[in-house]
Order: structure tokens, then sequence, then C-alpha cells
């Protein structure tokens, strides 16, 4: 088994067999470095946030007097980031929480960063969610800064710098999202989607020359059409024609443009697009689809900026993230949170939600890349697509 062929049904057979960590490991991980972390309250039960400790009270009194989070790039409807932040808000009522740019991709969070070293207002964000090359790449640009939560020994390896400057929150796949009601004819494959039945139909849910969701739908359209996780060049050719034939729509995908029939097949990140299904409650009919051929996992990953105004709140932010209750969250939302494993060993998934998942055998031909073939396919599909592909997308 290769590194850049790690699949779902192997995924599925370790989680039960020796967990998540088990697997992970086997993609490799970042190398170290000599940076120590800022030292997190101790962990009890669900972490920080939920055991109360002397550290844990003087991180929430750093917060108090700083009285803000800003954070970035976190639409209500994107892995049940809406509810994360309406208890976050609830549990710590003292903070403000600043919401900046919602439809921001992930290159746009790291510009925010950098636009901001000197800026102490409510437009320097403080914590970002960003694709998982972002993480390491934001790390070598010293934009980062190392912080470890207290569920810290509950992520995998693989999915955390080991010096805490990111760490992987959670994961999906790449799916097709449909408005029933203005397309009859449910798309299957990536092939289906050249039809004519769908011109002026199919958007990405982002700009793929600094989206990371619109990134990696360009690949997984490569894995499906010849390409591998070693070639996304077949992704920005498939969206050539796509484009030429004038099946392909320049606009962001958004659930309202979804729902509107302006963007009726969507190609967005399963969790999102189950999500939106269950929030229209069949006005229209929403079909998720995960292809046939070309099905590709994605995993985002949490940091704190090296320039945040507010480093207690954002330590805060992250730990309740990162407690139960925030991955429950995230879970509800139908994205798996990163401590799932650990979630799953100690019979704290609630029966109702676990049945709410989409069936595993879905995701059994889920290719899991390395953070080598990440940037690599990056670097092809944000570079290439002006030439190769032409659509000015927003």
């Amino acid at each position: 088994m290769s590194k850049g062929n790690l699949n779902r049904r192997r995924f599925l057979k370790i989680t039960t067999a020796a967990g998540f960590s088990a697997l992970v490991a086997a993609c490799g991980s970042p190398a170290a470095t000599t940076t120590a972390p800022t030292a997190a309250p101790a962990a009890s039960g669900g972490g920080a946030a939920a055991s109360g400790n002397a550290a844990l009270d003087a991180l929430v009194e750093g917060a108090k007097k700083e009285g803000e989070l800003t954070v970035i790039a976190l639409p209500n409807d994107w892995s049940n980031y809406g509810e994360m932040k309406e208890k976050f808000k609830a549990k710590y009522p003292f903070l403000k929480l600043n919401d900046l740019n919602p439809d921001a991709g992930s290159a746009d969070e790291v510009e925010a960063i950098k636009a901001n070293k000197d800026n102490k207002g409510p437009q320097a964000p403080d914590v970002i969610d960003v694709g998982f090359a972002f993480g390491e790449s934001s790390k070598k640009d010293n934009l980062l800064q190392p912080y470890k939560v207290s569920t810290w020994e509950t992520i995998p390896a693989a999915l955390k710098d080991p010096d805490g400057y990111w760490y992987g929150d959670y994961y999906g796949v790449m799916a097709f999202e449909v408005n029933k009601q203005v397309v009859s004819n449910v798309p299957q494959d990536w092939a289906d989607l050249l039809k004519a039945d769908y011109k002026g139909q199919i958007a990405l849910a982002g700009d793929p020359r600094k989206s990371s969701q619109a990134i990696n739908a360009v690949w997984a359209a490569a894995l499906g059409n010849g390409g591998s996780a070693d070639n996304a060049q077949p992704g920005l050719d498939f969206f050539k024609k796509l484009n030429d034939a004038g099946n392909f729509v320049p606009v962001i995908a958004k659930p309202a443009t979804v729902a509107k029939g302006e963007t009726p097949i969507a190609l967005r990140w399963d969790y999102n697009a189950l999500s939106n299904r269950d929030s229209t409650k069949g006005n229209p009919e929403i079909a998720v689809v995960v292809p046939k051929s070309g099905v590709l996992a994605g995993v985002y990953v949490q940091a704190i900026s090296a320039y945040a105004p507010h480093p207690n709140a954002a330590k805060l932010w992250m730990e309740f993230l990162y407690s139960d209750e925030g991955q429950l969250i995230w879970l509800k939302g139908y994205s798996h949170p990163v401590r799932y494993d650990d979630l799953v060993k100690r019979n704290v998934v609630p029966a109702d939600l676990a049945s709410k998942l989409p069936p595993a055998e879905l995701y059994a031909k889920a290719l899991f890349p390395t953070l080598a073939q990440i940037d690599a396919s990056k670097k092809v599909i944000t570079e290439g697509w002006d030439k190769s592909v032409g659509a000015d997308v927003k």
C-alpha cells in the first residue's frame, strides 16, 4: 500500500482495529521543530474546556481582559459552524465574536494574517481554519504560533504539527450537491457532468486559485478522469471541457444559489452538501452524490495567528473546538472530527447522531493524499487554472 493510496476501506478497517492514528501515521508526519509550544490546561476527560482547572481559569481570565475573538472564513452552514459559534458565545459571553468574511478561502485567511501583522483591531484574525497544505506553508512563513490543546494526545500524529503550530480539525470527501427541482437526471459520476443536459448548471464552491474546497474539486475530477494523487492536470483538462461546453458556471456556488437554481449542481465537501440538504427541508429537494470514481478526502486544520491580537481568547476557542462538545458539534454537521476515534472508543457519540452519517461504503474508494501530494496538486491547479481553463470564478 503506497502512501498516496490509503483508501476509505483500509481507513475503516484500521479505525476499527487499532484507531485512527494507526492509519494516518502511515501517511507520514511533518518534521519536528525545536520551538516550544504554549502550555495548555491539563486535560481531563473531554478536555480543559470541559474540566475546569487553574490553568483554564487563567486562560479564561486572560481572555476576559482581551474581550474579543476574531475568526475568519467560518460560514454558519459550513461544518455546523453556526452552532459552534453560538455555543461558544453562550459559554463565554464576555467575549465579543468578530466574524470576518465568512465566504473567504484558505488563501484569503493567510493573506489576512499577513496584511494585519501590525493591526490590533477587529480586522486582524486570531485564528484560521484552512486546507491541510496551508497549515504547513503558513508555519514556514512564520505566520503561526504554537499551542497544544488539552486533548492533544488524542489527535492523530500525522494530522498535527509535532510542536503545535497547526492541527487537523475535520475531514470529508468531495461530492455533488444537486437541486432535483431543476436537475431531473442526477449525475452519478464525473463523466456525466459533460452531458448537454447540464449546460449552465455546474459550479464550484470557491475560486480554484485560492479556495481549498475548489482546488480539491478540480483534483477529484482529475482522479475520475485518468489522473492520480500525483497528477492533477487531468482535472484542469476536464474543467476546460466543461467550460468549453458551456456547462460550467464561473460563479461561486452557495446554498442560496443552489436553492434558487442559479448553480443547481455544486461541487463541494459532503458535509457542506449534506448540511445544505437538511437546511432546505425538501424545498427544493437536494440530492448529495459521492461520485462513483474520483473520490477525494480532504482534511482541514486549525491554527492561531502569530500576530493574534487576542491570544488567550484564541486558545480558549481551540480548547472549545477540541473538547468533546466541540467535536460533536462538527460531527452533527456531517464532518468527521479529528478526534472521532477517541470519541467512539469512549462511547460518547450519541446513537441518533451516528445514524445520520452517510453509509461507510460510499467512501470505500476515497483517497487520503499525503502533504507532499497536496502541495504539488495545489501548485498545479492554482497556477494552471487561468492558462488551462480561463474562467474567472467570482
